[in-house]
């Protein structure tokens, strides 16, 4: 049986939804094989030193690297959630002041003295606020898409192909059986 992601393994369990779920023994056993293929082995002796076909070596190492970026991905994801949330702040600090209405350099005031509140202001806050809202839907994929685009295509056979690149060229040789 093949290994891939959504295959049962000796190395998955089912959660409490009833998914399959990696054990640690299954993190490893991608881990080194991960280790096995930077070292030069081909994708049929990863396979056959771990006792699985070579389709699950393949899937064991993509799932390695996958792993590996995990970790540095989150951390950046959390800091660009920390910078939007400090800027989402100021802009409610913007928002909840009174800014007077100026003119000619002066501050333009009604009949009884009183400064005039210069509502553009607290629209352009407002729109600030939407647009930061915006930038965390899309940073933490809140916003579910309408259809995908061709972009989005481009997009996907471009992180296969890095994939690809960052796990060696899949093997071709002869050495299948």
């Amino acid at each position: 049986m093949a290994a891939n992601d959504d295959t049962p393994t000796s190395h998955t369990i089912r959660d409490g939804n009833g998914r399959y779920s990696r054990t640690l023994t299954g993190a490893q056993r991608d881990a080194h094989a991960a280790q096995l293929r930077a070292q030069g082995h081909t994708y049929q002796a990863i396979a056959d030193e771990l006792g699985i076909d070579k389709a699950g070596a393949i899937h064991a190492v993509r799932r390695a690297v996958r792993d590996a970026c995990a970790g540095p991905g989150k951390q950046l994801v959390d800091l660009e959630v920390q910078r939007l949330e400090a800027m989402y702040d100021e802009v409610l600090d913007i928002l909840q002041r009174d800014h007077p209405v100026v003119s000619h350099g002066r501050i333009v005031k009604d009949d009884a003295g009183t400064p005039l509140v210069d509502d553009e202001m607290k629209l352009k806050a407002i729109d600030r606020a939407l647009r930061t809202r915006e930038s965390f839907r899309k940073l933490l994929g809140l916003d579910a898409p309408s259809r995908v685009s061709v972009e989005a295509e481009q997009l996907g056979r471009d992180i296969s192909r890095l994939l690809d690149a960052a796990t060696g060229p899949e093997d071709t040789s002869d050495d299948d059986a």
